[in-house]
C-alpha cells in the first residue's frame, strides 16, 4: 500500500528529555491508521453507516531515534496480510528520510453494535488483497533480552 501521512511535532508533545514523548509517537501512528482506514474504505462514512470499525488488539512499537519540535514525521503504512476479520499492517515513521520509529499492528474488524468481530465487506477485502506487501524484517519479532 505504501500510504503516506505527515504530522508536524507539536511543542506540547515534547517530554522532559527534550524530545517527542513515547505516547505521541503512538498518537501519530494512530492518525496514520485513521488515514489508512479512509483509503481502504473504512472511513467515517463507513463507520456511521455500518457501526463497524477497526480495533487494535496488539501493537509493537520500536523507538529508534529522537525527534523534536517542528520535525515533520512522515509515516509509511503497509498492509502485510489479512484474514476474514483481521488486518496485519505496519507503520514506519521517518524524518528527513531517516526511519525514527516503527509500529506493527494486528487489528480486528468489529461490529460495534454486537461488540464482536465480523468479516470485512467484500470490497474492502478485495482492496486489502491488492495492497498486500512483504513484511519488513522487524515484523513478527518478539521482545527478548537476547
Amino acid at each position: 500500500m505504501t500510504a503516506q501521512f505527515q504530522q508536524v511535532v507539536q511543542p506540547e508533545w515534547i517530554d522532559y528529555n527534550g524530545h517527542l514523548s513515547e505516547g505521541y509517537y503512538v498518537l501519530i501512528f494512530g492518525f496514520a491508521t485513521d488515514a489508512m482506514m479512509e483509503r481502504i474504505g473504512l472511513g467515517p462514512e463507513y463507520r456511521e453507516r455500518t457501526r463497524c470499525s477497526l480495533y487494535t488488539v496488539e501493537a509493537h512499537v520500536r523507538y529508534l531515534r529522537d525527534i523534536g519540535v517542528g520535525d515533520t514525521a512522515e509515516v509509511t503504512t503497509r498492509v502485510l496480510g489479512h484474514a476474514a476479520k483481521k488486518l496485519w499492517f505496519s507503520h514506519e515513521m521517518s524524518v528527513d528520510g531517516t526511519v525514527v520509529a516503527t509500529e506493527e499492528l494486528l487489528a480486528l474488524h468489529v461490529d460495534q453494535s454486537a461488540s464482536r468481530a465480523c468479516p470485512f465487506p467484500d470490497g474492502v477485502a478485495t482492496t486489502l488483497a491488492g495492497l498486500r506487501e512483504s513484511a519488513p524484517d522487524y515484523a513478527g519479532r518478539k521482545i527478548t533480552l537476547g
